[in-house]
């Protein structure tokens, strides 16, 4: 069985799953959620099945808010990650850095290579599921930090009514602490608050207290109610 190499949408009542294959494994489904709880419990006893028959084994979310999860735990899901959720005001944005510019078609390689070295291996993301979040917003904005020919950041930013997503932020292990992170953000924070978000957001690992320091003191705050990535056997 192979992987695909696409994502396919399913639509159900107020809302639609996207699914692709996850880390590029045949037997291990991604889905991403979006749309109206209330239906939901029968939409994914739907899709559990269409899953089944296309050869899954396995399925895991995208990151979903608490009524959500309680609707997944419902259908047999458990949780396999926590994350933070903060919210920036957007009233004030830093200086532009300097440091970075709009990512290139040609340099998306190295983004992933970034991506993988700077996530272990349950957070990263490969092409495809780059490829997704990108899609993710009607608005979207991918900004590099370059050193000679090489990327060593990148920030995906998305922007949808007047709320604006940090929805990838990734610097290379050995120039974390540089500060490129800090410029990425802050470019990208700068570029929502351009195309008329009065907020932005942004989730990151329980445990990942570096880009929790960095998002609370680029001004970010954190919400009361944090995300969970689930998934189940099929």
């Amino acid at each position: 069985m192979k992987a695909q190499t696409k994502a396919h949408s399913y639509r159900f009542r107020g809302g639609v799953v996207r699914v692709s294959a996850w880390h590029g494994r045949p037997d291990v489904a991604s889905i991403s959620l979006r749309g109206a709880e209330h239906s939901l419990p029968r939409a994914i006893e739907r899709l559990l099945d269409r899953l089944r028959s296309a050869g899954y084994r396995e399925v895991v979310t995208n990151a979903v808010s608490p009524g959500t999860s309680v609707s997944l735990v419902d259908l047999g899901f458990v949780v396999r990650g926590r994350l933070h959720l903060l919210q920036h005001d957007l009233e004030s944005t830093p200086a532009p850095s300097g440091r970075t510019r709009r990512a290139l078609r040609a340099e998306r390689d190295a983004i992933v290579a970034v991506d993988s070295a700077a996530f272990d291996d349950f957070w990263r993301f490969d092409e495809l599921a780059l490829r997704e979040a990108t899609r993710a917003t009607p608005h979207a904005h991918t900004r590099v930090a370059i050193e000679g020919d090489e990327v060593l950041g990148y920030g995906l930013f998305g922007h949808s009514g007047n709320t604006g997503y940090v929805q990838r932020l990734a610097v290379t292990p050995g120039r974390q602490g540089s500060g490129l992170g800090r410029a990425l953000l802050g470019d990208g924070l700068r570029w929502l608050r351009n195309r008329g978000s009065d907020r932005a957001l942004v989730n990151t690992q329980e445990h990942n207290d570096r880009a929790l320091a960095l998002y609370l003191d680029a001004g970010f705050n954190r919400l009361p109610v944090g995300l969970c990535v689930l998934g189940r056997k099929l």
